[in-house]
């Protein structure tokens, strides 16, 4: 058995550091990258969009390789990628090098970010999965609380360059020693599971039963609204009628609230099954929408939706982690959940793009907000879909086994 605590911790770790070097920084230095290459905005944002494309199309490979190797083997292998793909970030020279680089995160994040972390921790506990991912979503909602400013300081005292190198270092000095740290797993057979986890799917099987794409649908759909909302919320804010700072000061409430709704998950639904929390989650989102498309441009009203929006987004992360084992079981669970995921990811590196293109056009803010709205509401259907769908397959098996 292992020891959960330092599980959890190497990984809370390593995902603060990936997720601030892979994904957070680009924010704060993809100005200056558009101005040193002298590329357009839509080939300096097309190229993180493409690097999460990349990790979405990897996400099954990378789950079967977690379920056959193990978290240490192929998570010090993304620590690796990693790093080889932010020194040549560092390094390039024009849009070819550019997007080769991003090419090579986009295949680190797909080892490294939260799935194969999830993954990691199903191999590794035999009990109290659920648990540690809240846990660790809980320091992951950290990243972007440190790793704003701090790439903020580094850029200004470095450049975008030595930044990303430093970063690179980071990985191969901290990231990649402590995945290796996280030791060999202990050999498993086909086994039931705790208390209310079924028997394991293969991939094939998962892939067969009708909750599996109806629930990577209602991911998907959510995924896409957060993704083209951190892109585009602070402007937004702003051409709703909010200050410049003010803007900036609503956007900081996401990430607190994000860690708050963790906390929550922990303690007061700590005793619900993730179906009944995912309800929760998922129905915040268009509540969220809905108030910012009808008051946005009052302060109070722009507050209450990055509450609303954070609170989400923080206890969604927990869902994505649990929901698929409660589902489909844990032998396969790398596998699946990276199948599950591959959609939500090709959303994400959709999302900024259909913003920015909607954006452009006259009303393209009443639009925008109408049509994420809209998404969330189809979401949020999906996902109700879904839950009722695997309630009611259980129902016939228990009603099968009981005239059998």
């Amino acid at each position: 058995m292992h020891q959960p605590s330092k599980t959890i911790g190497i990984l809370a770790v390593t995902q603060v550091v990936s997720w601030g070097a892979l994904y957070y920084a680009f924010t704060i230095v993809a100005p200056d990258i558009q101005r040193d290459l002298a590329l357009a905005p839509e080939l300096v944002f097309g190229a993180f969009s493409w690097a999460l494309l990349v990790a979405g199309l990897a996400a099954t490979p990378a789950g079967i390789l977690l379920d056959r190797y193990g978290g240490r083997t192929m998570m010090a292998a993304g620590s690796f990628l990693s790093a080889l793909g932010l020194g040549w970030l560092g390094h390039c020279s024009g849009v070819v090098s550019y997007y080769l680089a991003w090419t090579l995160i986009g295949l680190a994040m797909a080892l490294t970010l939260y799935e194969a972390a999830f993954a990691t921790i199903n191999r590794k506990l035999d009990t109290g999965s659920r648990g540690a991912i809240s846990s660790l979503t809980l320091f992951g909602g950290f990243a972007s609380t440190v790793f704003w400013p701090l790439t903020a300081a580094l850029h200004t005292a470095l450049g975008w360059r030595d930044t990303y190198l430093w970063y690179g270092a980071v990985q191969l000095i901290v990231c990649m020693p402590l995945h290796l740290w996280l030791g060999s797993d202990r050999a498993r057979g086909v086994q039931a599971g705790p208390a209310g986890i079924r028997p394991g799917h293969t991939l094939a099987q998962a892939v067969r039963h009708p909750a599996f794409w109806t629930l990577a649908l209602a991911f998907s759909a959510n995924t896409f609204i957060f993704s083209a909302m951190a892109v585009h919320l602070i402007p937004l804010l702003q051409d709703l009628g909010q200050s410049a700072d003010a803007a900036v000061l609503l956007a900081a409430l996401i990430g607190p609230m994000q860690v708050l709704g963790r906390v929550g998950e922990m303690t007061l639904a700590r005793n619900m099954a993730p179906q009944t929390v995912g309800k929760l989650s998922f129905a915040m989102l268009p509540a969220a929408l809905l108030v910012l498309v009808l008051y946005g441009s009052q302060a109070w009203t722009a507050a209450l939706f990055c509450v609303l929006y954070g609170l989400s987004n923080g206890i969604l992360t927990i869902v994505r982690g649990a929901i698929p084992q409660v589902l489909f079981g844990r032998e396969h669970y790398g596998a699946i959940a990276g199948a599950m995921a591959g959609p939500s990811l090709l959303s994400k590196a959709a999302g900024p793009l259909v913003a920015t293109a909607v954006l452009r056009h006259d009303g393209g803010l009443t639009v925008l907000l109408s049509m994420l709205l809209a998404i969330s509401i189809v979401s949020l259907a999906f996902y109700l879909r879904a839950v009722t769908m695997e309630r009611k397959g259980q129902a016939a098996k228990g009603f099968d086994k009981r005239t059998a």
